[in-house]
């Protein structure tokens, strides 16, 4: 099934304007949405949400209304884009990467691995994490380091992804993870993941769009909670999220951009949780934060 592009030209400011009306309507759900430069010296950027074709009406529908108030003046349109695999072929060969005792490598780098190391084989497919962007990168040096200050019992890693952080984890405490995410091709691909990595018990993938799954119910509370997702929904899904933390628990958050941190660490404090560090890496923070 083809995907679909919706986006508007603009400026820069505007544009950064009408990815944050996306942002409050589509911000928790799994859609794409980004701004690009098209032409420095005129000032001409793009925003986008990106779809497949059985949501593009749906979309549509809920896109005109939001940008009619303040972007009546600009036109909405569409491309249809090539059926490739761009997060495949972008992380085609990338170089083994090792953050805390890990090491993330394709198996076409099994020679690299060194003695010692966590390995943890993830090739590039449909669903994101391989080790290589900074937030994944960040939680995988964060939770070598808060397993080195405590025992932890049981796991929640929450947006899964590619299953990396759920592996590592399982690897590093041999405690049982729950690993949830809102894609079902995520946790399916997740699961092909954990069990190429030899992770076959302990390790439970569920698809669950929202905390009201009966999986957390089942498997919770957790003392320790990995949500590498974006700084928004961290924000809104907060007083959940410490829901299902366990008395004296902690909690790795990533996919925040450095000038979203306090944002993020405002939302937890009123949750009653304590920051205890943050890592930066290229721009992303991740943050560790205790009950």
């Amino acid at each position: 099934m083809s995907e679909i592009r919706l986006f508007v030209t603009t400026t820069e400011k505007q544009a950064e304007a009408v990815l944050d009306a996306m942002s409050m309507i589509f911000g928790d759900e799994d859609y794409a949405i980004a701004t690009m430069e098209i032409d420095e010296k005129r000032d001409l950027w793009e925003a986008s949400i990106y779809m497949m074709a059985d949501e593009e009406k749906d979309v549509q529908a809920r896109l005109e209304p939001a940008l009619a108030a303040e972007f009546s003046h600009l036109a909405i349109k569409r491309e249809v884009l090539p059926d490739v695999d761009w997060i495949a072929k972008s992380l085609e060969g990338l170089a083994p990467v090792r953050a805390g005792g890990f090491v993330i490598h394709g198996s076409h780098d099994r020679d690299k691995v060194k003695a010692g190391e966590i390995a943890i084989e993830i090739d590039a497919g449909q669903a994101f994490g391989t080790g290589h962007h900074g937030t994944t990168a960040g939680c995988l040096e964060m939770l070598a380091a808060v397993a080195r200050t405590r025992p932890f019992c049981n796991v929640l890693d929450l947006g899964t992804g590619s299953g990396v952080l759920a592996i590592a984890a399982r690897k590093l405490l041999h405690v049982p993870v729950l690993a949830t995410d809102i894609d079902p091709v995520a946790t399916r691909v997740a699961t092909e993941n954990a069990r190429r990595n030899g992770v076959v018990t302990g390790l439970t993938f569920a698809t669950a769009p929202g905390f009201h799954s009966t999986a957390f119910r089942l498997n919770g509370p957790f003392d320790l909670i990995i949500a590498n997702i974006l700084a928004r929904p961290l924000m809104k899904m907060a007083p959940q999220l410490v829901a299902n933390l366990a008395p004296g628990g902690s909690v790795i958050l990533s996919g925040i951009l450095a000038e979203q941190r306090w944002k993020v660490l405002a939302a937890y404090n009123g949750q009653n949780l304590k920051h205890a560090r943050t890592i930066w890496r290229n721009g992303w923070v991740t943050i560790h934060l205790i009950r």
